[in-house]
């Protein structure tokens, strides 16, 4: 059992050890491209907070020695087609639209069953995420409903 403790834990640590370098190559990437404080208004905070974020799970899978219950297929399949439609329909749902059926179809995949929560929170979520980006971006979202709006 020991043995596939240390299996799970060497492939936790490969991914979180890719993820790490992915973002410093990202972040690099960005600043050598334009080191303008409006290029790295959004890449550099995100990019702290991955960073802090992957330094306390790599501090927790060695601090907690415990075994954890493996998700199976079955929950997990669900949640990655779900993505994988919501990326898909963003051109003709836009942004707004799509987060918000997106926020909502897996909170009741994940058993939120209380509809005025599910069609709150998604509401509420999609509505300031939207418009957070769509005031960030230098180039225009795709929205349904707030294009009129903002």
């Amino acid at each position: 059992m020991k043995n596939n403790i240390s299996k799970h834990k060497l492939a936790d640590l490969f991914v979180l050890a890719c993820l790490f370098l992915l973002v410093c190559w990202y972040a690099y990437d960005a600043y050598s491209a334009s080191s303008h404080i409006s290029n790295l208004i959004l890449i550099v905070p995100v990019t702290v907070i991955v960073l802090v974020l992957c330094i306390i799970e790599f501090i927790r899978m060695f601090a907690i020695d415990e075994v954890t219950e493996q998700d199976p297929v079955t929950t997990v399949l669900p949640v990655i087609l779900l993505f994988i439609g919501y990326v898909l329909t963003l051109k003709w749902l836009g942004f707004d639209v799509g987060t918000f059926l997106f926020i909502a179809l897996f909170l009741w995949l994940h058993g939120e069953r209380r509809k005025i929560w599910v069609i709150g929170y998604s509401l509420a979520f999609a509505t300031l995420i939207s418009l957070f980006f769509s005031g960030m971006l230098p180039y225009p979202m795709p929205m349904l409903v707030l294009s009129t709006a903002y």
